[in-house]
């Protein structure tokens, strides 16, 4: 796991660029704390930044180059099928200095090409450049688990691991404004936006092959694919194939020449993966995160069960909200790009405290988004195949309308869902769809922006990035459903934050469930193997039943939730007033309208504040983003 970047000179203007990559390089020092280089040549410049976690030889430090120097790589990820990649290129008379997955990278891509795309199994992000022909061939892994930003002009391309690296390469620096209405709606940014005009993210599945007179960007893989091929067998049948590539996917995970762990929440995902690798691993070390005095967050206690059960040898990071308070300056400092899903700080603090003690940690991303696990999941079902419940629902809608909502209690959380589900009710399945998945309606999100950001929306290629987007759902399938979520929610949402998070640590999290193997088995299981009216995970939770605790099935699902209503009310009031949004400062901005600023912050501070805490939050992410980067 490491940070990379680069630039591919088209003229020599574009060569200009060459002597930035130095400075690139070092603003990813949190990637890849171990070793730094930079490759220089005549119109190409790569830099490296690396975190050591298979053979700490410094042989395997990047760029690393051929024997004769005519190709370069920069890589950041892990391939988890390298040593039988190996065994095939020695068959086949290549020998090799190193015993990293790095080099076994290099030669397949010398001799291979692109075509090694297909048989990777692993993350990452690469630029392989061959000096000979003038070419470099730079892609992304399957599910976007490895971030890749990019910029491309008339006279160069850039890409890093993070937006900061770009930035230090003097490109122009103005918000996209399209993008920024995207964050509004959904507090996080998917592929291929980013906050800057002309920087993207390359999709995942995507390569791009960059010469000096053409970018070429396809694809290698296709995630719809993956849902045309119908599993044949029983449930009992798919429970134990699951199983098998369970086993499969986390033993592949496991290789490391650094210290080990897993985290552990206590919920069915992380308990499975952390009760496989303890049946490997001998003494795993596993992590969890709780919160003193607050038991509606605090979820401890499962963990803690799991843990006793399988022997590992576990650590609680007990936080007072205090204590949690304090790290947030230091994780807004640390978005090279505004993202606002609250759960990225204990994602923050779990991974610096995780750090202290190994320097690989297994998760249990994906599944959600795999075997349908969240609450919009069970709320589709139900409005796919309404009952009684669900008609009363939707016919008492006024009565959710005046119910105080929030999501910082139970009744007030309830409140709100139930309101949500009535409104979704009234709407196609497209936009039933995309209203779970977003915090902040269209309309809502324009009321924030001021008139010189609204003239500058596009918003005819908003609407047509989201109606292609949401084709996908042309039924209501809860397959289709899945599709759209592992394509906007996990690679835009969940994969960023983890990244983002542990990188800022130099901390490399796996995730064994976006094994792509594993991938393709869950989405070709029939969609009642998954949900119900009544349950959610439904084969993951019964595949796995027989080795988890009791304790961690029926609970409610929290996830890393932070009590921001209560910081935004109280110890944040000070800064929302005289710092982040202040009048003199959003006037002068020229980004937001301060009429409805104060419409939100009223709405806050009411007895009724629905999710207005989440879109404050967006705003001050926004802001500490801007103040840092922009100005």
């Amino acid at each position: 796991m490491c940070g990379i970047t680069g630039v591919f000179a088209f003229n020599e203007i574009g060569r200009f660029n060459l002597p930035n990559i130095s400075l690139a390089t070092e603003t990813l020092e949190h990637r890849g704390p171990d070793f730094q280089k930079v490759f220089v040549g005549d119109f190409v410049a790569l830099g490296h930044r690396r975190l050591s976690i298979i053979d700490l030889n410094p042989q395997s430090n990047q760029p690393m180059s051929a024997e004769d120097g005519r190709y370069q790589l920069v890589f950041n990820g892990e391939i988890y099928n390298y040593k039988l990649l190996r065994q095939e290129l020695e068959s086949k008379g290549v020998q090799f200095k190193t015993e990293s997955d790095t080099e076994v990278l290099l030669q397949l891509l010398i001799h291979e090409g692109k075509d090694a795309l297909n048989i990777l199994n692993g993350f990452f992000a690469f630029a392989f450049y061959d000096q000979q022909k003038e070419e470099m061939l730079v892609a992304r892994d399957r599910f976007g688990i490895k971030p890749l930003y990019y910029l491309e002009d008339e006279d160069r391309f850039i890409f890093a691991s993070e937006l900061k690296a770009i930035l230090k390469f003097g490109i122009e620096k103005t918000i996209d404004t399209t993008s920024l209405y995207t964050y509004l709606q959904l507090n996080y940014l998917p592929a291929p936006m980013s906050m800057v005009k002309g920087v993207k993210k390359l999709m995942p599945g995507k390569y791009a092959i960059v010469k000096k007179k053409s970018i070429e960007i396809n694809s290698y893989y296709e995630l719809k694919n993956t849902f045309e091929k119908p599993f044949q067998g029983s449930y009992e049948d798919a429970q134990v194939q699951l199983k098998e590539l369970m086993e499969k996917a986390v033993e592949r995970r496991l290789v490391a020449d650094v210290p080990l762990g897993t985290f552990l929440s206590g919920g069915v995902d992380s308990s499975i993966i952390s009760t496989i690798a303890s049946k490997k691993v001998d003494g795993l070390h596993t992590f969890s995160i709780g919160y003193k005095g607050n038991s509606f967050f605090d979820e401890t206690e499962y963990a803690n069960a799991v843990a006793k059960h399988i022997g590992s040898r576990h650590q609680v990071f007990s936080l007072s909200l205090d204590d949690l308070y304090g790290y947030l300056p230091k994780m807004l400092k640390s978005l090279s790009e505004p993202f606002a899903d609250s759960s990225a700080l204990p994602v923050f603090v779990l991974s610096q405290l995780t750090k202290e003690n190994v320097t690989v940690a297994l998760s249990g991303d994906g599944a959600d988004e795999l075997f349908a696990g969240y609450n919009k999941h069970a709320a589709l079902y139900r409005l796919w195949h309404p009952g009684t419940k669900e008609k009363m629902v939707s016919s008492l809608s006024p009565l959710w309308n005046i119910l105080p909502k929030s999501r910082n209690n139970l009744l007030g959380n309830l409140s709100r869902q139930l309101k949500k589900f009535a409104d979704a009710s009234q709407l196609d399945i497209q936009s039933q769809y995309w209203m779970l998945a977003s915090l902040q309606t269209v309309r809502k999100a324009t009321d924030l922006l001021s008139n010189t950001i609204l003239e500058d929306i596009d918003f005819e290629a908003f609407d047509l990035w989201k109606d292609q987007l949401l084709s996908t759902l042309s039924s209501k399938s809860i397959n289709q459903s899945l599709q759209l979520d592992q394509e906007l929610v996990l690679q835009g949402d969940m994969l960023q934050k983890v990244d983002l998070m542990s990188m800022q640590h130099a901390l490399e999290v796996r995730v064994p469930f976006l094994d792509h193997e594993l991938v393709a088995f869950a989405n070709s299981l029939p969609e009642e193997f998954k949900v119900n009216g009544k349950r959610k995970k439904m084969i993951l939770q019964d595949a796995f039943r027989d080795i988890l605790p009791v304790k961690i099935y029926n609970r409610p699902k929290h996830g890393f939730e932070v009590p921001l209503l209560d910081w935004l009310r109280k110890d944040l009031k000070q800064d929302i007033e005289n710092k982040w949004l202040d009048k003199e400062r959003i006037e002068k901005q020229e980004v937001f309208d301060w009429e409805g600023i104060t419409a939100l912050k009223k709405k806050l501070f009411s007895n009724n504040p629905e999710d207005s805490h989440a879109h404050i939050w967006a705003l001050i992410v926004f802001q500490e983003w801007y103040s840092e980067y922009m100005n």
